[in-house]
């Protein structure tokens, strides 16, 4: 067995290197290696746990206001002892965060009703911050006859819904129930390197995702199909009005334009 320079087999290593990473997550669970000054592990553990609560706070600013310290403390505690991401990369520990908080956190008592999906938006403008897609990934026509032509929407814009008001959730608005009404929301990144949002509404939502299911339909064919639906008694009327909406969201660059 090969030794390391330190004189330990490599395998004791290893098993010195696990009980660090065990202690650092959970220092309430786990005890810290034999032979390691408590000052110098200290250190280590506020370090750590520093940097990942950091990265955290600055992919949920929204959430990690509206949280009371101890609390909000003691969920990323929570996450770095019991999450174990498998990413290198620092931007997807938002990612990982957010996956551990649907799937796997217990919740708790102070827990708000909105605090998912919440946690959710925020990811998303971080996503879209730093995605590396481009406009220009999608061959389009950016003066193109929205109705003739099959409208494309941009790679960059994803449309969202929820059952609350997310992008009004602040201090001073802590809504305790769902409005009546499901809020839709459109994300985007513009030419600009500029992360939106615009508050859309269900037919929107609807037109673009039947756009996105079927490259070969023509914007208008999208709105007379969204009237066959609606049973509306006069077609022209969805189909001038939805033009106008198609042309709003072309300015905005969330349509790019037609597709070639």
């Amino acid at each position: 067995m090969q030794l390391s320079e330190s004189g330990k087999s490599d395998a004791s290593f290893s098993e010195l290197q696990r009980q660090f990473a065990a202690h650092i997550r959970n220092p309430d669970k786990h005890p810290k290696p034999e032979g390691v000054e408590e000052r110098r592990m200290a250190i280590y553990r506020e370090l750590f746990f520093n940097n990942i609560e950091g990265f955290i706070s600055g992919g949920f600013p929204v959430l990690r206001s509206i949280t009371r310290e101890e609390d909000w403390l003691q969920m990323v505690r929570s996450f770095f002892a019991h999450c174990h991401c498998q990413t290198p990369y620092f931007l997807e520990i938002a990612e990982a965060f957010l996956t551990w908080l649907n799937n796997q956190r217990e919740p708790q008592p102070w827990d708000y009703p909105f605090m998912q999906e919440l946690a959710h938006y925020e990811w998303v403008e971080l996503a879209l911050d730093t995605s590396e897609a481009r406009q220009s990934d999608v061959a389009v026509d950016g003066s193109g006859d929205l109705l003739k032509g099959h409208p494309q929407q941009s790679p960059l814009a994803w449309s969202l819904m929820y059952q609350y008001p997310v992008h009004r959730i602040g201090k001073h608005y802590l809504p305790q129930q769902p409005p009546e009404q499901a809020t839709f929301l459109m994300v985007y990144r513009n030419s600009e390197e500029q992360v939106k949002f615009m508050e859309t509404n269900q037919l929107t939502a609807r037109l673009l995702y039947i756009l996105s299911e079927d490259n070969h339909l023509s914007g208008a064919q999208a709105l007379q199909q969204i009237a066959e639906e609606m049973q509306h008694p006069q077609p022209e009327q969805i189909v001038a009005g939805g033009l106008s909406v198609l042309q709003q969201l072309r300015d905005k660059e969330i349509i790019l334009g037609t597709l070639q």
